[in-house]
């Protein structure tokens, strides 16, 4: 290992300065096909590092994979992406990949310093625990959808921006179910990027299951469930988190079956992840064929993971260390034979953008006994809607704590078990994805669903204040009609449940807008970099029904 103290600020800013280019903007990346290309018509690969330090890990039995709860933001660190900017020069990577970002916190340092000098950003939407799609409770709604338009507000002016990641890992072979909640963001967000007049692709990152319900989720993400041959619900970017190749192995024995699985795949697929340290050291061989003849046909590169550190269960992924005073980075073996060979990679210009031919959508298959995914996808949430219900709702929730997480899991389970036996149903709230039917409030806030529950049981218990009391969490709406149900209201504020529209940015004081922040995590050093979680968004977000670790996050298995 070797110890580069970092140069006084200026000097190296004002070294990153000449180094960039003083006249050229970046390359805007488009995709023709399965294939990227640059703005001069050459082949674009993919050759990256996992950029984001990790939030803080709180081990249990729900959490195998060692998935952190927090994160910093390593994109609004100014002066920690200067002084990393020469060790990413060494390694010659043109793409780092971040896992969750804080839409309220200023970003043009970093994101200007890497535009200057060759360097895409693929941006995870999703945020650690409450920020993502739930395993456990699955909904597509608007508190998500507001983080993650919000998300790509903010960094709509950036010109480095190479895609956004609608999920990582959300859908594991137990859960293909809720394939559809991940097609409909990739929906949602695709309608939003084209308002905007974005270029910004729309990516997904799995992890590497068994290739039978692996390849059905590749194939679903790319399908068109119309059958028009649309790319309206399309993803264009398949990233798999891929660590088969484990210290001196070769593409027959690593690669060769999942290069072969995705041999006519429609869309672009790329490893956005990969780096096995099960059989150390890591030689990164793998680049060989990854970057090679063996697999550009079928892939367009990889992301190493990880550039910082990054514990799991298996062990350390991190190729560099930071000094405790943030200014010095000590680099490992793991990162000088990375950089030796992604230096050595020559990237093959072909086929050509002309003779590439644009993707064709096929129709989704039919759901099978191994990915049981339907072809009917959840709504556009509307929050307008959604809005129009609570106002109208006998009954609030009006919670006694500001840590809501804690409280409204158990206050919907209760709800919907009292409700259940006063002759109700939490129908309306809730959505299945292996049946393709989702309740009209299904892409509501939990805030909003829960409200409906608690008033819903007050109703049909005489409309008792006790009974919209729920341990002092609910309160009567004085301003409320007694003669309209709250399934009536459901109905009149939401007269197509199953609309699907563009949608609008978020309103000022929704989750996730100004001054808020939905899977990874990171790290800092000043004031801002200080921030563990972005709190405003962790509000939020924090009135998911239930918390869920696993979705759209650091892979650290």
């Amino acid at each position: 290992m070797f110890t580069a103290a970092r140069a006084p600020a200026l000097f190296t800013l004002l070294t990153a300065f000449l180094a960039a280019p003083s006249v050229q903007a970046i390359s805007t990346i488009t995709r023709t096909g399965r294939y990227l290309y640059n703005s001069t018509n050459d082949r674009f690969y993919i050759k990256g590092v996992a950029y984001q330090e990790q939030g803080a890990v709180v081990a249990s039995a729900d959490n195998p994979f060692g998935e952190p709860s927090t994160f910093i933001d390593p994109l609004a660190q100014g002066s920690a992406c200067t002084r990393d900017l020469p060790f990413l020069q060494q390694l010659t990577v043109n793409v780092i990949r971040v896992y969750s970002v804080n839409s309220s916190l200023n970003h043009d340092a970093c994101m200007n310093l890497f535009s200057q000098n060759g360097i895409y950003a693929i941006i995870d939407l999703a945020l650690p625990t409450n920020g993502s799609i739930d395993r456990d409770s699955p909904s597509w709604s608007t508190n998500l959808l507001d983080q993650y338009t919000n998300t790509i507000d903010a960094f709509s002016k950036y010109d480095n921006v190479l895609a956004y990641n609608v999920g990582n890992e959300v859908v594991l072979q137990n859960s293909t179910d809720i394939s559809p909640y991940v097609k409909a963001a990739a929906r949602d967000v695709r309608a939003y990027l084209q308002s905007k007049g974005s270029t910004a692709l729309i990516g997904y990152s799995a992890i590497n299951g068994v290739a039978d319900w692996r390849g059905d989720l590749a194939s679903y993400l790319a399908c068109d469930p119309a059958g028009g041959n649309s790319a309206s619900t399309s993803i264009d970017l398949y990233g798999l988190n891929d660590y088969e190749w484990c210290g001196d192995s070769n593409f027959e024995t690593a690669y060769s079956a999942t290069n072969a699985a995705f041999a006519d795949y429609n869309v672009v697929a790329y490893f956005s992840e990969f780096g096995c340290i099960t059989s150390p050291p890591r030689l990164w061989t793998e680049t060989v064929s990854l970057f090679g003849t063996d697999m550009n046909t079928a892939w367009s590169g990889g992301i190493a993971f990880s550039y910082f550190p990054a514990t799991s269960v298996q062990g350390q992924f991190g190729m560099v260390n930071i000094s405790s005073d943030q200014t010095t980075v000590t680099v490992s073996d793991d990162f000088t034979r990375l950089a030796a060979e992604y230096s050595n990679i020559t990237f093959i210009d072909s086929p050509t953008q002309a003779s590439t031919a644009a993707s064709s959508y096929p129709s989704c298959a039919a759901p099978n006994t191994v990915f049981v995914a339907s072809n009917t996808l959840p709504q556009t949430p509307n929050e307008a809607a959604c809005d129009c219900v609570e106002s109208a709702l006998e009954c609030r929730f009006t919670p006694t704590t500001d840590n809501t997480t804690v409280i409204v899991g158990t206050l919907l389970d209760t709800g919907c078990s009292l409700l259940g036996s006063s002759g109700g149903s939490c129908d309306p709230i809730g959505g299945n994805g292996q049946t393709g039917v989702y309740g009209a409030l299904s892409a509501c806030d939990p805030s909003i669903k829960l409200s409906f529950v608690m008033s819903s049981y007050y109703e049909l218990n005489g409309r008792t204040a006790s009974a919209c009391s729920f341990s002092g969490n609910g309160t009567v709406n004085t301003a409320a009609s007694s003669t309209v149900s709250a399934s009536a209201i459901v109905s009149s504020c939401i007269a197509n449940p199953t609309a699907v529209f563009t949608p609008s940015a978020a309103p000022t004081g929704a989750s996730g807008s100004s001054g808020s922040t939905t899977s990874s995590g990171s790290t800092s050093a000043s004031s801002a970099t200080s921030l563990i979680a972005d709190t405003n968004a962790l509000v939020g977000m924090s009135l998911m029904a239930v918390v869920s670790v696993f979705g759209a996050m650091f892979t650290l298995a």
